[in-house]
């Protein structure tokens, strides 16, 4: 701090960077010098020796530096994660939102609501490595006559076939979606429940006052008032299931075709021991992210605003 002529005190520009100083430093050892590390490691070969790939080989294309990011976005795993990710995006975000603002919408009517919500929302106190667990044992096959998962075994009470549901390539993704939306369901009603109570009772009395069935009010009014946030949701699930990798891994490994982004990369790292390709899928699922979290910024800043 100085005084100027007429004895103010005036706060030095360099001040503010005093306090921020702190932040800047755990932000550039934690998050800017692994992002860059990163990067570096994603040019590099297996033996992190040479930008140029070990795989050169007479007579094959070489892709030099970019080899990493070749095998990214071309190889035909990781356009099976790649597909995975867009079915995860599809049916996760839409079930978590739908359900959750259906929840949000059906509970405030009752008198239990709190208890209502408390059960909705307890499956995000289990970790995901829990809930894979519990997962994997409601899906559990048997090729004998007892079955031991619970859908089987109510599938079979009812004369039906058991189901392998973790290893049939065209039901086994949905299963492991279906795990996704039990969990994140009650993180979306929350959100969506605490929206629709700043909806003002006074344009709802006035709407059904003037004919307006519940439908209607729901959607000319509920939907349009609380809009902001359901985008902010909506782009949060987004980019928490661009991230998935616990349920897949516990409960598939990425077997049977159900290989994600991130559980490719764990693979790629910890298995196969090749940190440059997983290095490589680290920054496109980065450049993946950073659209969807500039739009929540953007609506969340706008929300914002109008407060």
């Amino acid at each position: 701090m100085s005084k100027n002529g007429s004895g103010i005190l005036r706060q030095r520009p360099a001040t503010p960077w005093l306090y921020l100083l702190p932040s800047l430093i755990v932000m550039t050892i934690f998050i800017v010098y692994p992002g860059l590390n990163t990067f570096y490691l994603s040019l590099r070969n297996i033996d992190n020796t040479s930008w140029a790939s070990t795989a050169c080989k007479a007579g094959e294309a070489c892709w030099g530096v970019f080899e990493n990011y070749h095998y990214a976005l071309t190889s035909t795993i990781m356009q099976t994660a790649f597909l995975n990710n867009i079915k995860w995006i599809l049916l996760m975000v839409s079930g978590t939102v739908a359900m959750g603002l259906l929840i949000a919408v059906l509970a405030d009517r009752v008198r239990y609501e709190a208890f209502a919500k408390a059960i909705i929302f307890l499956p995000m106190a289990i970790s995901f490595v829990g809930a894979g667990v519990i997962w994997k044992f409601m899906y559990n096959y048997d090729t004998g006559q007892v079955q031991i998962g619970l859908l089987n075994a109510i599938v079979t009470s009812f004369g039906g076939k058991a189901v392998s549901w973790l290893t049939e390539p065209q039901i086994n993704t949905i299963a492991l979606i279906i795990v996704g939306v039990w969990m994140w369901t009650g993180f979306c009603m929350t959100i969506l429940a605490a929206a629709l109570k700043g909806v003002p009772t006074e344009i709802l009395e006035a709407a059904r006052v003037d004919g307006a069935n519940e439908w209607m009010v729901f959607w000319r009014i509920m939907v349009p008032q609380i809009l902001p946030t359901i985008t902010v949701v909506i782009t949060t699930m987004v980019i928490n299931v661009l991230k998935i990798f616990d349920i897949v891994y516990v409960m598939t490994g990425g077997n049977y075709g159900t290989e994600v982004i991130a559980n490719r990369l764990y693979t790629e790292m910890y298995k196969n021991f090749q940190p440059g390709r997983a290095s490589a899928i680290a920054v496109v699922l980065i450049l993946v992210i950073i659209p969807a979290m500039i739009m929540n910024i953007r609506r969340f800043n706008e929300q914002e605003a109008t407060r």
